[in-house]
């Protein structure tokens, strides 16, 4: 008898989520799973770890036979971090983190605490993947995803990934009925737009709020923006190195 894979849950927006929720119970009929995700909210934390305080990691009570899960204090890398070297007892053979509330397309990935955790598993060796709807509120609804989310995942234990290589996928917040499928693309070429609105606090002092928008510099018609616009679960393979390898050879020819 074949063992079933172990799937490691996670996500940014809090144990409690409505979107990990969905997402565990979606995992729960393709392996065994183990959840380790934040106690709060933790947004736009980006790849944030722990350094100068301690972690807790509180193992949640269920029914006896179903999953086990853990309400982490840390980041959600730290809650990879962890779930890897102290609260399982073999290497997850996937991680998948989501499903979050609100779009992690284009240049959202860089500041993503739910990328980020499928980026710490990426690390590691592990075949990573985050989902994201594109609806920020906390009452989502998820039905729409589950399809998506369960192919893709089921693909990803068939076919494997690359090292080094993860999928950030994003879906659109609409029936399911009109979703027109899945479109494999690249991350557009876009951003935020900024300012900070200044207030004056009851004892005046100046504290801000960061406003902005969100701007889409990018026409190609093979870009997640592009997908999504056109009602398509985008799916864009993300690699964590860095280095800008066409600029090499040009900052060979310096005169350093």
């Amino acid at each position: 008898m074949s063992k079933k894979p172990l799937i490691l849950v996670t996500n940014d927006d809090g144990i409690n989520a409505s979107g990990i929720r969905t997402l565990i119970a979606i995992m729960k009929t393709i392996g065994d799973v183990i959840v380790v995700a934040p106690d709060s909210p933790q947004s736009g934390m980006g790849h944030a770890i722990t350094l100068d305080s301690t972690l807790y990691a509180e193992e949640l009570t269920f029914k006896k036979g179903t999953h086990k899960e853990y309400s982490c204090s840390g980041t959600p890398a730290d809650c990879v971090k962890l779930a890897i070297r102290q609260l399982t007892d073999r290497t997850p053979d996937l991680c998948v983190s989501g499903i979050n509330h609100g779009s992690n397309s284009s240049i959202n990935v860089i500041y993503s605490g739910t990328m980020s955790a499928a980026i710490e598993a990426g690390i590691e060796g592990i075949p990573a993947i985050g989902f994201s709807l594109l609806n920020y509120k906390w009452n989502a609804k998820f039905d729409a995803c589950e399809p998506y989310v369960k192919t893709i995942t089921e693909n990803v234990l068939a076919n494997g990934l690359p090292n080094g290589v993860v999928l950030n996928v994003n879906i659109p917040d609409i029936q399911g009925i009109d979703i027109r499928g899945i479109k494999i693309c690249r991350q557009a070429r876009a951003n935020w737009v900024e300012e900070f609105d200044k207030r004056i606090n009851p004892q005046g002092k100046d504290y801000y709020w960061l406003t902005g928008k969100f701007v889409n510099l990018d026409e190609g018609e093979d870009t997640d923006e592009w997908a999504l616009a056109n009602n398509f679960v985008s799916v864009v393979p993300v690699q964590f190195d860095l280095t800008a390898h066409h600029y090499i050879n040009n900052l060979k020819n310096w005169n350093f």
